[in-house]
Formats: C-alpha cells, structure tokens, sequence
C-alpha cells in the first residue's frame, strides 16, 4: 500500500482512516461515532505542565483490555515459585522471570546491567551475524550495554536487532521506554495501532513507549539490522538552538507521522510486551491495530537523516560534537542528557590551520557509535556497518594513527565527506555491556592496538 505522512514533530495531529470516525468538540462522547470505543493512550502523567503532555485519543474497534492474562514469554511449565505457565502459541521455551534472568536464553536484555563488571577500557564489535534460521523482530534483538534503571525511569539500554522474517500475527509492545531504529542493512514497515511507517538505512523511526506494533520487512529484503536505542527516561525532543537561532539541525517540518489505519481481523494471535524488563505473552483473539480514527500528540515518528542540516567551523577548528545532535532527551540537570542522538552525515569541511577529524578527548558523557554506511573519517580500519564501539566515561579516545598522520599532512583545500552516516548514542551515565557484548567473537580484542603506533613527534 501507498504510505502517506503527517509532518511536524510533535504536533497535534487528527486522522481517521473511516470518515466520520473521529467525534467533533469531545474525547469521549456516550457514544463514540461508528460504535467505536474511545481509549486514551498517555505518554505523560496527566498533571505535567501542558508543553510537556503527551496524550492520544484513540477509536477503536475493541478496547485494549480485551486479551487473556500475561505469562512469561515462553516460560517453563513449572516457574521457581510454583506457579503453572503455559507456553506461548508458538510453541518456544523461554525463561524464568527477570528477577532471576531477566527472560534467561533471550539476549534481550534490560536493567541493571551489573552481569559483568564494567571496564574502561576503550571497546569495539564487528556486525552481529544475522540469523540463518527463521527468526522474527522480537527473537531477533540482542542487547549489547546500557544503564540506568528502567524501574525509575532513567537510562538507556542499547540493541542490535537482526531478523530475516516478518512477525505475522503477533503484535508486540514496549512499556519500559521508547525505542528509536537506526535501520543499517533492509528496508523494514512498522504496522502499529496509528499507522504504518516504512524506513531503510539513513531513517530512523522512533516507537513511543506502550505503542502496539509488529514488524515486516520490505518484500525484497530478506535479511535486517540495525541498531535501537532503547529510552528509559524523558521523551526525545529536538534541542534547543541556542546562539544557532530559528533554523538548521533537524528541522521539525522534516518529521513525518503516519496517517490512521487499521486491521479488523479476528483469530488466534499472540501479544507479547516487555513490562518491568520481562518480556510477557498472551493470546489476543484479533488484531490489536484495529484504531480506526485518532488524534493527540502521542505517536510514532520517521526522520531522513539526510535532511539534517549541518553546523561546522568556517573559519578554525573542530566545533564540539553537539552540533551534530538530531534528537535529546533531557536528565534533570539542565543541558546533561540522559541521551543524545547524534549523527555524523555528509557534510563539507572547509577549516583553515585546523585538524579536522574529531580530536582526541576523554568526556564525562560516554559515547556508544555505530556505523550505517561509509566510512568515519576518524577510524582507517576496524569499524564498519553494522558495527559499534563504546568510549565510556573519561575513556580516552581518538584517530588512529593512519587517520592522524592522513589529517596532519592533508592540503587543507575544501573538502566534501560524502557517501557517510555515523551515529552515537551518547549518555551522562555509564554504558555498561552485557556478559554477551563481552564475551562475543565479534567483540575487538586487539582494538586497542590503533593507537599504539602513535609516534613521539615531540621536539625541543
């Protein structure tokens, strides 16, 4: 089907896909148009100061209540506590509650993240394999770091998704955090209860927290992946401008969010949600993206990244890598983020007398990178599509030696970066890896190694 958008980020949006389904002057009429049920869908507390809420009205064909009760995704036939499960409709085994392994055989991961202890040192992964076997979105993810704690709301957890086969009919969401898709290999369409979206490599999509949704991929991609940052804290916004002015970076009319659609399909399916860092199943007796008509503020988003407008020196030296921040999403500290979306594109560089790949630095935030295509201007060799590398807190970092020495002696004429998009996911806390992101053979054991041919250039 054709997709159509929406455009504005975060704006107040009105769409049904039915006409006549969406009430006029109320949210909730004695009798919702259609014989629809109106269900609100809130992404803040009620009570948060109006430029801060995040509320959708939904009408629909069934409420949300209608499924049967939650178990462990997959749980064994006898739990710890003595309890009987049975298992999901597909038929897999899984795991113990998260009080124990958090869905233990799933690398599906969430916080705290304390199974191994963290290290300083600097770290990097070549591309997790994608699957051979049938494997859908949900089987698919692997969780590679993060921190904070989803329990109160802070942090970050961060995922390689590799899948080759579409959800069918199962439905899944998320209530720990939002969950924004840096897609790097396929073409993928998110079917979800306000609409469908479609991106590939150089779009992202973002999922708000508790949003419905399955995952299908593009009908000529048979393998995926990409990378999610999973959100424990405030909502991604776009960053203040500051000295900038009114205009550049991400621009919000770029944003696009899907028009009403829905599913009016009845059967045996599967619902699985992530809630308290378990994943959980229950059987639904029909679709779950069955909204015909909404309108709110609340709903899933897509961004071209190669819309974004870039910010760099026109006269000397390497501006800090904030100018580069597509999205934010805030700590309490003010301008400290809980996560910063940042993004290295195409772009001219054009500094005089200056070093122009990112400079050596040891930062308070730490930084998780991964790369979509390209090369980094930074790094010769090593970090490729697919991959990723942690710097964490005041770990020191920098160009390799063939980058240096290619920077250093460079004629510093106008020059184009192009054919490029990298991305880091930057944080004021800790990224800690997971016992899988330290013990994989795609982990870099020799990664230091870039930098030990520095040379002494010191002369007195």
């Amino acid at each position: 089907m054709e997709l159509k958008y929406q455009t504005g980020f975060g704006n107040e949006f009105a769409t049904e896909a039915v006409e006549g389904a969406l009430p006029v002057g109320r949210n909730s009429p004695q009798q919702a148009p259609l014989g629809l049920y109106a269900e609100q869908f809130s992404g803040t507390a009620f009570t948060v100061p109006r430029v801060f809420n995040k509320r959708t009205w939904t009408y629909r064909i069934r409420p949300s209540v209608m499924h049967k009760p939650f178990e462990p995704y997959g749980a064994p036939a006898s739990l710890s506590n003595g309890t009987q499960a049975s298992l999901p409709n597909n038929g897999t085994q899984a795991s113990l509650p998260a009080s124990e392994t958090a869905h233990s055989g799933s690398l599906f991961r969430s916080s705290p993240f304390d199974e191994v202890v963290t290290t300083p040192n600097q770290l990097r992964w070549d591309p997790l394999p994608i699957p051979t076997e049938p494997t859908d979105f949900i089987d698919g993810i692997t969780t590679i770091a993060g921190n904070g704690d989803l329990f109160s709301q802070t942090g970050i957890a961060i995922h390689i998704y590799a899948f080759n086969k579409g959800m069918g009919d199962r439905y899944f969401y998320n209530a720990d955090g939002e969950m924004l898709f840096v897609p790097e290999k396929g073409r993928i369409g998110f079917l979800t209860e306000l609409g469908c979206l479609q991106a590939g490599p150089g779009e992202i999509v973002c999922i708000p927290r508790g949003l419905k949704f399955k995952i299908e991929p593009h009908p000529d991609d048979k393998q995926l992946r990409g990378y999610i940052c999973e959100n424990y804290g405030a909502h991604f916004k776009l960053p203040d401008l500051g000295p900038i002015g009114a205009n550049g970076l991400a621009n919000p009319r770029d944003f696009e969010t899907p028009v009403a659609w829905y599913e009016d399909r009845e059967g045996e399916f599967e619902q699985v949600a992530k809630f308290g860092g378990n994943l959980w199943t229950c059987e639904i007796s029909h679709s779950p993206l069955d909204v015909v008509a909404w309108h709110g503020n609340y709903a899933p988003y897509r961004y071209d990244l190669r819309r974004f407008n870039t910010i760099g020196s026109i006269s000397f030296d390497h501006p800090d890598p904030s100018i580069f921040t597509v999205m934010t999403s805030p700590s309490g500290e003010p301008g400290v983020a809980n996560c910063d979306f940042v993004i290295f594109p195409d772009r001219w560089l054009v500094a005089e007398d200056t070093f122009r790949p990112p400079w050596y630095h040891r930062n308070v935030m730490s930084e998780y990178m991964g790369l979509i295509y390209g090369a980094y201007d930074a790094k010769e060799e090593g970090f490729v599509p697919g991959g990723g590398s942690l710097h964490n807190q005041m770990s020191a970092h920098g160009p390799d030696l063939d980058a240096f020495e290619k920077a250093s002696n460079a004629d510093l004429q106008p020059q184009k970066l192009s054919g490029t998009l990298a991305f880091m996911f930057e944080s004021r806390y800790i990224i800690r890896p997971t016992k899988f992101a330290m013990e994989t053979s795609e982990l870099q054991h020799e990664y230091f190694e870039v930098w030990q041919r520095l040379k002494k250039n010191f002369k007195y």
